[in-house]
């Protein structure tokens, strides 16, 4: 690792700043649990009581404390892989191994991701099977653990492996334009994905069947007819197979579009605040919040890329990180190159974080507000949001600076607060 190279220097000053600040946050965080996590504000009285809290406090710090040793540790992993040139080496052996460019960047892609796969293991394994565990969340076992984590690996392999082939291919034969082509290419991959991820690829994890002929089915479905919503069906999930935790969420698109309900959420709560919780996502929909998303990753995109093509051009980017290269980088090379910024610049996106979380919340208001109207009161959306969080041991009263980097949702006294 050369320091004298300016994306090596910002490769390490990224890696510091968001470790540090990071690091800040959660004992800022940790701190303000310690005063203030156990007492119950008075608009939650009725709801909630000191042994949640309690619990919820101790859930919290369990979190935190895993948190810090793995933090330290990707840090000092990420930073000893550059130091010792662990890349260079690689791809010098797959080299010998091969020489079809495309083998090469995947096998590049999945060995450079063993390291920091290996750590993350016992992290992984001790968050499941220690805390959620321990706090009445997980029913996982170690059989379906390891499945998922397979199955997840082989589906990203699938998912990456043709973005590879194309962005190679572009590398070799559209060189001055292979970054529009290849925008183009990502979002029609991405749209693609969303169309079929319900059908073939969450099955693959859970399984989805429709929702029973009853009251909430008729509510639910009058609702979606009111806002002029048409879905393929309402699903139940079996995500208690797995944890404790509960969601609902919208998913595919266009005719794929489906509206799935966690089982643990139709046991947790009422079909007043399970229509109420629907309205806040068909909010979404009707205020055109993922749509607008679209429209400003969009330009994100091919501006993250016409950097990247810049960038991949300059021997310097790959001189500091040990990569033996000329005046002249090669097609071959240049999915290194991609690789290397995200390296560099990857730690850096922590500074848009509250600018993220800000957009993010207010669609949550507008959606919240949405809910309140078509279900002609905010309270069953409140009694649910309280119960929700009250049953994942979600922090009720977190610091502000906490929130406006970590949190893509509106704290929940918050969202009470605007929906009354």
């Amino acid at each position: 690792m050369n320091l004298s190279e300016v994306f090596v220097l910002l490769f390490v000053g990224g890696n510091l700043f968001s470790f540090l600040l990071n690091m800040l946050l959660e004992r800022i965080d940790f701190s303000f649990r310690k005063k203030h996590g156990r007492e119950v504000p008075e608009i939650l009285r009725e709801h909630v009581d000191a042994q949640t809290l309690e619990k919820t406090c101790l859930y919290e710090d369990a979190k935190y404390k895993l948190w810090i040793p793995s933090s330290i540790l990707e840090l000092v992993l990420s930073l000893y892989l550059v130091y010792c040139f662990f890349y260079p080496a690689l791809l010098e052996r797959i080299c010998t191994w091969t020489e079809n460019s495309f083998f090469v960047a995947v096998l590049f892609i999945v060995l450079g991701g063993i390291p920091g796969a290996i750590l993350s293991v016992p992290f992984a394994l001790y968050s499941e099977f220690g805390i959620e565990k321990h706090f009445g969340f997980s029913n996982m076992t170690l059989g379906m653990w390891i499945g998922d984590e397979i199955k997840g690996f082989l589906i990203n392999l699938v998912i990456m492996a043709p973005l590879l082939l194309a962005m190679i291919g572009l590398f070799k034969y559209a060189s001055g334009w292979w970054w529009i082509l290849l925008g183009c290419i990502y979002l029609a991959f991405s749209l693609g994905v969303s169309i079929v991820y319900p059908i073939f690829i969450a099955p693959i994890f859970n399984k989805f069947t429709p929702l029973e002929d009853g009251e909430l089915k008729t509510r639910l479905e009058e609702l979606l007819k009111k806002c002029g919503f048409k879905a393929s069906g309402l699903f139940v999930m079996d995500a208690s197979k797995r944890s404790g935790h509960s969601n609902a969420y919208f998913t595919g698109f266009g005719k794929s579009k489906r509206v799935v309900l966690y089982d643990t959420l139709i046991e947790q709560l009422t079909i007043d605040e399970i229509e109420a919780v629907l309205g806040h996502e068909l909010g979404h929909y009707k205020h055109h919040h993922i749509l607008k998303k679209m429209m400003f990753m969009i330009p994100g995109v091919f501006a993250a890329l016409f950097v990247a093509s810049l960038f991949i051009k300059l021997p310097e980017l790959y001189i500091g990180f040990g990569f033996d290269v000329g005046d002249f980088i090669p097609y071959q090379m240049m999915f290194i190159g991609v690789f290397l910024i995200s390296l560099v610049f990857g730690e850096w996106m922590d500074l848009f974080r509250p600018i993220l979380n800000f957009l993010s919340r207010r669609d949550e208001f507008q959606a919240d507000a949405f809910a309140k109207k078509i279900c002609g009161s905010g309270e069953p959306l409140c009694t649910a949001l309280i119960k929700l969080n009250k049953e994942n041991l979600s922090e009720i009263q977190v610091p502000k600076i906490y929130s406006v980097f970590n949190y893509n949702h509106p704290p929940l006294l918050e969202r009470i607060a605007a929906l009354r």
